[in-house]
């Protein structure tokens, strides 16, 4: 019998969109969103595109990440007032190596959003930070915010699965995001990282997505999308279009997945698919 997120996953695809990331600015590519009425206008041209998930990092003025949770709440209200919930609005807590374990939390128990990543290795680095993840986990599971859990390499799938089978995340199901490359190394993703994480665990016990570092971020994901796994496409990860010229804007990197996925008979998730079956 199949489980509840593979039944999900048969005909539908979460498409998720990191449309700026952390580190990335305008100088970088005229398009990214920086300011709350950017990530609005950004926000309305993917849910045209069939985007159901926005992962949300918000700048302070001088364009560096943050967690301020006044400009969560600023970039969120501008969103939801151009697009209604017509998104699943994901804010990061990524530390970026200025944040402290107990500063991501405290900024996610504040915002209390609807979704929320979170770095595996950063809330819970070791055996020692369980205990105490393990109560947050079970806290956002009881505001009904939804988790995905940021994975690295084949050793953090392992570890992820080895902590969900004794109950850490209080979900036999969660949801994580394969990793492929990295942007502070620009490190570009490889197709053997997506087969070394899934073999590292049975990523069929859970629902899972995938992000890629680079020009073989299209490739990732269509690979993803025929292993029943989910995606994230963005400027956040990648600026260029499979043929090597730069994306106009971030709708059109979702639009080349989308025509490139065509085959695979899977449909985009909508935003209350995603609240009434994997959320719920």
């Amino acid at each position: 019998m199949s489980l509840p997120h593979q039944t999900f996953a048969k005909d539908r695809v979460i498409i998720i969109s990191a449309p700026n990331g952390a580190r990335r600015t305008a100088d970088d590519h005229p398009a990214l969103p920086i300011t709350p009425a950017e990530l609005a206008d950004c926000a309305q041209s993917l849910v045209e595109e069939g985007v159901s998930v926005l992962h949300l990092h918000v700048r302070d003025k001088q364009q560096q990440h943050t967690l301020d949770v006044d400009c969560y709440r600023a970039a969120m209200k501008a969103v939801r007032e151009r697009v209604g919930d017509s998104l699943v609005l994901q804010v990061t807590s990524e530390a970026v190596g200025t944040y402290t374990r107990d500063e991501q939390m405290a900024m996610v128990r504040a915002v209390r959003p609807e979704a929320v990543s979170l770095g595996l290795r950063e809330l819970c680095p070791d055996d020692k930070t369980e205990v105490e993840a393990a109560a947050f986990f079970a806290w956002l599971r009881k505001e009904k915010i939804w988790p995905q859990f940021i994975l690295y390499s084949a050793d953090d799938v392992s570890r992820f699965d080895q902590m969900r089978r004794r109950g850490v995340f209080t979900d036999e199901q969660p949801f994580c995001l394969l990793v492929m490359g990295r942007y502070a190394e620009a490190l570009e993703g490889k197709l053997s990282e997506l087969t070394a994480m899934l073999a590292a665990a049975d990523c069929g016990e859970f629902p899972w997505a995938v992000c890629c570092f680079g020009k073989y971020e299209n490739e990732a994901m269509l690979a993803a999308t025929g292993a029943g796994g989910h995606v994230r496409i963005g400027f956040e990860n990648n600026l260029y279009l499979p043929d090597g010229s730069i994306a106009r804007d971030n709708a059109e990197l979702i639009n080349q997945y989308r025509r490139s996925a065509t085959s695979y008979g899977r449909k985009p998730a909508t935003a209350d698919d995603i609240r009434n079956e994997c959320m719920s």
